[in-house]
């Protein structure tokens, strides 16, 4: 028995390699594989897909993004449009991240109480507090809700980093009492506490015990892949992960570049999420299995080939690379969709592969032949 109670969410463990592990989380709603991949629907809609495209994809759990929504449409407009679910059309999965990392790569204004902020649509200013942020994401329905945490930039000086963990452990106590009321009223939404520490191995120790302590129904890891080189990133992860409890999820917030994914599913992290192959495809960089594509490249202008030949998405079932590179090049709205589609295609592929690796004990060979293309 936890701060919140029973726990809304579980993970059940099937198979595991080393300290890697394949299962299902069981919420309210249903369940999904683990490891997992999140596309990122920042606006309640991942960058040129549809909720069907995602459907068609396999995609079982979306993210979207509280500072966004609560700003545009609002949070209550989307609440009486049937909540993320139904304003969205979409029958899978919802985790709403708090908005912290957007509220401050805004260099908001930060006390005890919250942040306030500026607007990037209009100007306007608003404050976002723990509570605030409880509040918002029970608006949105989202079947799992993340606290308000601190992200400071990486890197920055110890005592900026000390502060952010007191301050998100200080926010995150506030953030279960707000969610607590609902929970005793039978509400079925998780809430996810969020471990911070910057790259010390020590402060991260200490910030996933605080969070742990106050009983959450699963943990995110944040403040990392925020700009800090792989061999600082990943020790950094270990020391929280080894104060994790291995019976709930876990969660590496803004990861999802082939090797991280790859390397951080090694060290026994369940869930990512990362804009990384959305925002890929709409520059014209193709995610493959020999490594990333440049579609711009003129190489490509008389190519027939599929843009990865070992891919089975629909895009390289029906496209050459020479049709595809001249969309692109005569900057043809349609090609947004279809790199996307291929994109995230391929990331959920790769986690798939991940998946039945670890059920054959043959991670190890993944992992390097994913860091041979990826380096």
């Amino acid at each position: 028995m936890g701060g919140l109670g029973d726990p809304v969410v579980r993970i059940d463990v099937e198979a595991s390699d080393g300290a890697a592990r394949a299962g299902r989380v069981h919420t309210a709603r249903g369940s999904f594989a683990t490891p997992c991949f999140m596309p990122v629907g920042t606006r309640a809609a991942v960058r040129a897909l549809s909720s069907a495209d995602l459907e068609a994809l396999g995609a079982e759990v979306v993210l979207a993004n509280t500072y966004h929504l609560m700003l545009r449409p609002g949070a209550d407009v989307v609440a009486e449009l049937g909540h993320l679910h139904g304003f969205m059309g979409w029958d899978g999965h919802v985790l709403t991240d708090s908005g912290g990392y957007q509220v401050f790569s805004l260099d908001p204004k930060v006390d005890d109480h919250g942040a306030t902020f500026r607007s990037t649509y209009d100007g306007s200013t608003h404050v976002l507090t723990p509570e605030g942020a409880v509040r918002v994401q029970q608006l949105l329905g989202a079947d799992i809700q993340m606290v308000l945490d601190v992200c400071p930039s990486l890197p920055s000086p110890p005592e900026v980093v000390r502060q952010a963990v007191e301050r998100t452990a200080a926010w995150a106590a506030r953030a279960v009492e707000a969610h607590r009321p609902s929970r005793e009223a039978g509400g079925t939404q998780a809430l996810f506490g969020i471990v911070q520490g910057g790259v010390d191995a020590t402060l991260r120790a200490e910030s996933a015990q605080r969070t742990v302590a106050l009983g959450f129904d699963g943990y995110g890891i944040g403040g990392l892949s925020v700009g800090e080189p792989r061999h600082e990133l990943l020790p950094a992860l270990e020391a929280a992960l080894a104060e994790l409890p291995p019976d709930r999820p876990r969660y590496l917030m803004g990861v999802g570049d082939p090797v991280g994914l790859v390397e951080a599913v090694a060290r026994g992290v369940d869930l990512f999420d990362c804009v990384l192959p959305t925002r890929l495809a709409r520059h014209g960089t193709i995610l493959t299995g020999a490594g990333r594509l440049n579609l711009r490249n003129a190489v490509h202008a008389r190519d027939p080939g599929p843009l990865d030949p070992d891919c089975t998405c629909t895009v390289c079932a029906r496209w050459s690379r020479a049709y595809l590179r001249h969309l692109l090049m005569v900057q043809e709205p349609s090609v947004l969709r279809l790199a996307t589609l291929h994109n995230v295609h391929w990331i959920l592929r790769l986690v798939e592969r991940v998946r039945c690796a670890i059920g054959d004990g043959d991670l190890a060979r993944v992992r390097a032949e994913v860091a041979a293309v990826y380096p």
